[in-house]
C-alpha cells in the first residue's frame, strides 16, 4: 500500500535575553553546573516567579516576522508533570492564550506551512548521565523559551527541513535568538503520521523529541516513516508514542507513550497577573522589524542581478547581508562586491558559525573603496584579490596597498607593444595557439600581467592577441 506523510514541528527557540524569564540569573551558556541559578528557576518553597518584559516583546517579534496574529490578552499557565529536571513539578508555559496564532512560513515551491501558535515558557535544567549516574543541571532552567508549532501540513522530509531552515534564518534575521541547535538553543520535535494515499484521516501520531540538527531531521523522519510503514505492512497497529532520533546510530526507538494535552492539567498561574500587549506596541514593532529574509532574496535576486546561488550564499547570514548591502551604499558594485566577499572573504571564514559571526577587521566602506577601484577598471580582480587578502589580516584601508602608480591606466598603444612583445618571447606557446591547444594562451597572458603589474583588461589582452596571432 502507498502511504503519504503528515507532518508538523513544534520548535523550541531559546530568547537572546539577558537574564531568564522569571528571575534575575544570567541565560549565558556554559558555566559550572548549578551556577547560573535561583531559589526562583529551582522553585523553591515561598520563591515568587515575574515575568520578563523582554520575553514577551519577543515573542510578538517573533509572532509578526511569520505572519501571526497578536493575542492582546494573555496569561501563563502550569503544565503539571513530574520529570528531575523540572524542581517545581510543573512547567510555567501558554495554554488558551498564547501571544502569537494563525501564521504561516512560505516554501520556495509557494506552499505554506501554517504555524498554528507561539507562545512563551520556561526552559528545564539538562540530565547529565555518566557512569550510572544521574546529575542535574539547573543552569537551563528557567531560560525563556517560544515554542513555534506548526500544522500537520509538512507532506515530505525535504518541507520539513525547508521550513525548519527558514524558520532559523528568520528568527535570526528578527534578532531574537542566535537558533544554535548544537548548543540546543533550538530545538525540533516531529510530530507525524502515515495515511493510505489519498486519505483524508489522520494515522496515529508520534513525536520524535529534540532533534538538533537540519539534516537529522531529514533522516529522523526517513527512519520513522520505515518504521511505521513495517508496523502498518505487517498488519500492526502505531502506537501514539514519543521517540528518539539517535543519530550516532541511525536509530529511532520508542522512549515512553505519548501524553495528551489533558494530561499535564493545564490552570492559569496564580502566581503571575494577566499581562496585555497594547495594539500601539505591536504596531511600532511591526515597522521596526528588518527587511525579512525572503524580501531580501527577492532584491537580490530580481532588482540587484544576482546569480541566484550567490545571492543565496549572502542571505543566508544576516550580517554578511547587512555587510553587503552597506557596501553597496557606499558605491560598490553589488555583483563585484558579493563577488570579493564569496570569492575572498569566505574564505578566511572555516565554518557556517564563522561566516554567521562575520567577525573581520575590514569595515564595508573599505571593502567598498576596493570594489570601486575594480568597477572603474583601475585594477582587475585578481589584484583585487591580493589587496583584500592584506586587508582582511591588517584591518588597513586599501591604499595601503595599492599605490597612485599602480591604478594609473595603460595606453592602448603601451598595451599592443606589450602584446607583440609577449608574442616575440614565447613562440613555443605561439605555435601550440595556432596548432589548437588553447590552454597555451595562459603563458602569453601570464606575460603581459607581469609586464603591466597586474593592470591589464584582460578581455582587451585576449582581442589584441588574437589579431596578431591571426
Amino acid at each position: 500500500m502507498n502511504y503519504e506523510l503528515v507532518c508538523g514541528i513544534e520548535t523550541h527557540i531559546e530568547l537572546a535575553t539577558k537574564t531568564k524569564i522569571f528571575c534575575g540569573c544570567t541565560t549565558e551558556f556554559g558555566g559550572a553546573p548549578n551556577t547560573h541559578c535561583c531559589p526562583v528557576c529551582t522553585g523553591q518553597p515561598g520563591s515568587l516567579p515575574v515575568l520578563n518584559r523582554k520575553v514577551v516583546e519577543y515573542a510578538v517579534r517573533a509572532g509578526l516576522a511569520v505572519n501571526c496574529t497578536i493575542n492582546n490578552n494573555s496569561h501563563m499557565d502550569r503544565k503539571n508533570y513530574v520529570y528531575p529536571d523540572l524542581p517545581k513539578a510543573y512547567q510555567i508555559s501558554q495554554f488558551d492564550e498564547p501571544v502569537c496564532e494563525n501564521g504561516y512560513i512560505e516554501l520556495d515551491s509557494g506552499k505554506r506551512i501554517g504555524i498554528t501558535r507561539i507562545h512563551i515558557e520556561e526552559d528545564a535544567g539538562k540530565l547529565v548521565h555518566e557512569s550510572g549516574t544521574t546529575y542535574i543541571d539547573y543552569n537551563r532552567g528557567g531560560v525563556p523559551l517560544i515554542e513555534i508549532v506548526s500544522e500537520p501540513d509538512i507532506s515530505s522530509p525535504e518541507e520539513a527541513r525547508e521550513y525548519a531552515e527558514k524558520l532559523q534564518l528568520i528568527m535570526r534575521y528578527v534578532g531574537i535568538s542566535d537558533c544554535k541547535m548544537q548548543e540546543g538553543s533550538m530545538r525540533c520535535d516531529v510530530n507525524l503520521s502515515l495515511r493510505p494515499a489519498g486519505s483524508t484521516e489522520f494515522g496515529t501520531r508520534t513525536e520524535t523529541k529534540n532533534i538538533n540538527s537540519l539534516s537529522n531531521i531529514v533522516k529522523a523522519i526517513n527512519r520513522e516513516i520505515e518504521r511505521q510503514e513495517d508496523i502498518l505492512e505487517s498488519g500492526g497497529r502505531v502506537v501514539q508514542a514519543t521517540m528518539r532520533y539517535d543519530a550516532n546510530t541511525d536509530d529511532i526507538y520508542p522512549m515512553r507513550t505519548k501524553e495528551n494535552s489533558d494530561d499535564y492539567r493545564y490552570f492559569p498561574d496564580p502566581d503571575i497577573l494577566r499581562f496585555y500587549i497594547e495594539p500601539e506596541f505591536v504596531e511600532r514593532t511591526k515597522s521596526e522589524l528588518p527587511e525579512l529574509p525572503s524580501a531580501k532574496l527577492r532584491r537580490y535576486i530580481d532588482d540587484m542581478q544576482l546569480p541566484e546561488t550567490t545571492a543565496r550564499d549572502i542571505y543566508k547570514y544576516r550580517r554578511v547581508s547587512e555587510f553587503l548591502d552597506s557596501a553597496v551604499t557606499e558605491g560598490a558594485s553589488v555583483k563585484n562586491a558579493a563577488n570579493m566577499i564569496i570569492g575572498g572573504i569566505y574564505k578566511t571564514l572555516e565554518t557556517e558559525e564563522d561566516k554567521e559571526k562575520f567577525d573581520i577587521k575590514i569595515t564595508p566602506v573599505q571593502l567598498a573603496e576596493l570594489v570601486k577601484l575594480i568597477d572603474e577598471k583601475k585594477i582587475n580582480k585578481n589584484k583585487g584579490q591580493e589587496a583584500l587578502s592584506k586587508m582582511l589580516e591588517s584591518g588597513k584601508a586599501v591604499s595601503e596597498f595599492i599605490k597612485a602608480e599602480d591604478t594609473e591606466g595603460l595606453s592602448e598603444d603601451e598595451l599592443i607593444r606589450i602584446c607583440r612583445a609577449a608574442v616575440d618571447e614565447n613562440p613555443d606557446a605561439v605555435n601550440n595557439i595556432r596548432a589548437g591547444k588553447g590552454k597555451a594562451i595562459n603563458v602569453i597572458f601570464g606575460y603581459v600581467m607581469r609586464q603591466t603589474r597586474g593592470k591589464a583588461d584582460m578581455g582587451k589582452v585576449n582581442k589584441i592577441i588574437s589579431d596578431i596571432i591571426g
